[in-house]
């Protein structure tokens, strides 16, 4: 790929690439919850069914780093493309067990697919417009959940089940026929010293890196509230007066899209600890887990306010990280360490259905989104600590 800016052709492909891949959880996020609720399954099942998708990302996460290192990328996401259409199309023919097995396949794909278009935008693109294509892929896999919830809801309002089994049709072979037509700059763009570092032994030093640590601890965090907003909000809504979760995810997936779009020249591409911008990010997230907190006995006013401080948040936190940490790890394992980094994101959504799924079965959604504050507080005093560790000369970076 021989351009050199994040809004180039080429690239703009890859975004296309991941908007359509991504398209297929849009309507999944609404569908899969509220199907299965309608089966009698509890929370804590459902949060279950949810989280596993993500967590079985965590695990695959540094294994998809280190084999689109040593394969190339191209060739790791035609694989994947296939194993994904068989996915989605047991959603369409199964019950609660099926979903489980359809989320584990798709948490496996959202692995692969994930590390081999950030890695090959990351290593294609120099140093100042890295930020900018991080945020930009990360937009394209946001776009789909401005309108996929309204039409998941439509589909399930409706009892149109068969529109939903040809949605999923029409994502997977599309998908398919667009990514085997996609390209990324030599297959081997920038492989990792595999003779030189072995898997295990990246691991090992990675995990013990700082940088990587800090950040791994903050989007775990965080990403516990993500993963309780898109598991439970189209239950937690209804007990809300006046409030609508298809215009609660439409409201928030925009507002993910415009920050990204608008704010990515504003995310920090210099391999700097930015103390203050990182707090704010996180305390937006706090105040809106608040928000949703109390959006029960106050009304569709905060849950709607909550979307958009959230959204703020969501659109901004994983880009900052991430290109930081493009700068500051090791080259030689870097791959590696962005898969480490991106699994704890992975992680942390997968507990927010199935940790959390209990407290609110045993307490309430309320009580639920105020323990998801709490955590992003500490999250906020982990990066406070830390700001001595988090910025390196320039000399020792690798």
């Amino acid at each position: 790929m021989s351009a050199q800016r994040a809004t180039a052709w080429p690239f703009i492909r890859l975004y296309g690439l991941a908007f359509l891949f991504f398209s297929a959880n849009s309507v999944l996020n609404v569908i899969v919850p509220l199907r299965s609720e309608s089966m009698g399954a509890s929370n804590a099942t459902i949060g279950f069914i949810m989280g596993t998708y993500m967590l079985t990302c965590m695990f695959f996460r540094p294994w998809a780093g280190h084999l689109v290192g040593k394969y190339g990328p191209i060739r790791v996401l035609r694989v994947l493309l296939i194993v994904n259409g068989t996915a989605l199309l047991l959603y369409t023919v199964t019950g609660l067990e099926g979903f489980v097995a359809a989320r584990l396949l798709q948490g496996i794909c959202t692995a692969f697919f994930s590390m081999a278009l950030q890695m090959g935008i990351i290593d294609s693109l120099p140093d100042e417009e890295r930020s900018q294509g991080v945020s930009l892929y990360s937009l394209s896999t946001y776009m789909p959940t401005i309108v996929g919830p309204i039409i998941a809801f439509g589909i399930w309002e409706w009892g149109r089940m068969n529109a939903f089994t040809a949605t999923m049709i029409a994502i997977a072979v599309t998908t398919g026929l667009f990514g085997y037509s996609a390209s990324i700059q030599a297959d081997s763009v920038r492989k990792e010293q595999h003779s030189d570092v072995g898997m295990l032994n990246a691991l090992r030093r990675i995990a013990e890196h700082p940088y990587l640590l800090v950040c791994s601890l903050i989007m775990l965090a965080v990403s516990v509230v993500f993963g309780a907003v898109s598991v439970f909000i189209p239950l937690y809504v209804q007990q809300v007066a006046y409030g609508n979760a298809g215009i609660y995810l439409m409201l928030q997936a925009g507002v993910i899209v415009y920050s990204r779009f608008v704010l990515r020249k504003r995310i920090p591409s210099d391999g700097k600890w930015h103390q203050r911008f990182i707090i704010g990010i996180l305390l937006l997230a706090a105040v809106a887990a608040v928000l949703l907190s109390l959006s029960e006995s106050a009304g569709f006013v905060l849950l709607y306010a909550a979307a958009i401080l959230m959204g703020i948040a969501q659109a901004l936190l994983y880009p900052t990280l991430t290109t930081y940490l493009t700068f500051v790890l090791p080259s030689a394992s870097r791959n590696i360490g962005i898969g480490l980094f991106i699994a704890s994101a992975d992680f942390g959504i997968s507990l927010g259905g199935i940790a959390l799924g209990p407290v609110a079965d045993h307490s309430s959604y309320s009580a639920m989104y105020a323990v998801c504050s709490g955590l992003v507080l500490a999250a906020v005093c982990v990066a406070m600590f830390y700001k001595r560790q988090m910025n390196p000369i320039a000399e020792k970076r690798i």
